[in-house]
């Protein structure tokens, strides 16, 4: 089977990347070749191209046809518009990473299946993917495009660190400093490893039941905000202090962090994958975050220990907690 990755060496795609070789198909990336020595994948064929340069990608792969296509790094409608008039024709079967952000937000009601309405007034990022599976399902309906959805949840690697700061949470920790949390910190999360979630993705290639269908992959384990700081602190070796503040109030403080806590993880998440499980039987997610947070750790002492904090993160943080030790946030702001 010859699959195209758009993409390829990212958080989600190299996991991907690895386990599609490993089971012996014939991988191609499209990418500007610009990440492949953070996540070099042994086997890979890349075709250098820029996915934005419309014309540069379509000489590229002139001559190509592929059995399955994978783009990971569409977020406008404008991308999915392109893909479309590259792709048409030229594969059996197009896959659009979305995200499970996409669903109602938040939730009516739980767990969330793939019948949960797309809606997410808090956003943009969630509403751009909307718009984007939109545009597939009307492009099959109108001329019979072969589109598959991924919706991933919140999928994370040794080299990303899930929690919103990143490494500079960790610094903070290391510090002794005080993390902001949302919330009471007790609202309930899905953290997937992108080891698992490969499985799944790559099971769902050249699968044509898979056609017209959308999907989430996500893990079975289910964590509070609470429990993922203290198993990060406690993997470091650390005394956590956790401050608590309202994630409406934190996005006073810091927009981007507040709209991606409105728009996704101030919300319990949990997920019924009783879906990609039917489509394939083997997805059965085995790594916890005990586990994982091992070798997120591991990887940040090795390799981004040593960067200057996010100026960013450790402003607004400081900032909150300077405000609520000066009184500055009332106890009707906290609750």
């Amino acid at each position: 089977m010859k699959v195209l990755f758009i993409g390829g060496t990212g958080n989600i795609s190299s996991a991907c990347s690895e386990l599609a070789i490993a089971r012996g198909i014939d991988l191609y990336h499209l990418n500007r070749g610009i990440s492949a020595g953070i996540r070099k994948i042994e086997g890979a064929k890349t075709i250098l191209a820029d996915i934005r340069n419309f014309a540069e990608t379509q000489q590229a792969i002139e001559g190509h046809h592929f059995d399955a296509v994978v783009d990971f790094i569409a977020f406008e409608p404008e991308h999915i518009q392109d893909d479309i008039r590259l792709f048409t024709g030229k594969t059996d079967q197009f896959v659009f990473i979305s995200s499970a952000s996409a669903y109602q937000t938040p939730p009516e009601k739980l767990p969330v299946t793939e019948e949960t309405p797309l809606d997410n007034p808090f956003w943009e990022y969630s509403r751009k993917k909307i718009a984007c599976e939109k545009l597939l399902k009307d492009e099959y309906t109108k001329n019979g495009f072969p589109y598959t959805i991924i919706r991933p949840s919140h999928t994370y690697s040794k080299t990303l660190i899930p929690v919103e700061g990143g490494y500079t949470v960790l610094h903070r920790m290391l510090k002794g400093l005080p993390i902001v949390v949302h919330g009471d910190g007790t609202s309930i999360w899905t953290l997937t490893h992108n080891k698992d979630f490969a499985v799944g993705l790559v099971g769902l290639l050249g699968n044509k039941a898979a056609i017209d269908e959308a999907f989430h992959i996500t893990s079975d384990e289910w964590l509070s905000w609470n429990s993922i700081f203290n198993l990060i602190a406690a993997e470091l070796g650390v005394t956590l202090r956790l401050v608590h503040i309202p994630s409406d109030i934190i996005a006073r403080y810091d927009q981007r962090t507040g709209d991606s806590l409105l728009g996704d993880k101030a919300h319990s998440m949990i997920f019924d994958n009783s879906k990609i499980r039917q489509f394939v039987p083997d997805y059965k997610p085995k790594i916890t975050f005990s586990e994982g947070v091992k070798e997120v750790v591991k990887w940040y002492k090795e390799n981004t220990i040593t960067l200057e904090p996010d100026e960013r993160i450790n402003n607004y943080m400081d900032k909150i907690i300077t405000d609520l030790n000066d009184s500055k946030l009332t106890d009707r702001d906290r609750l």
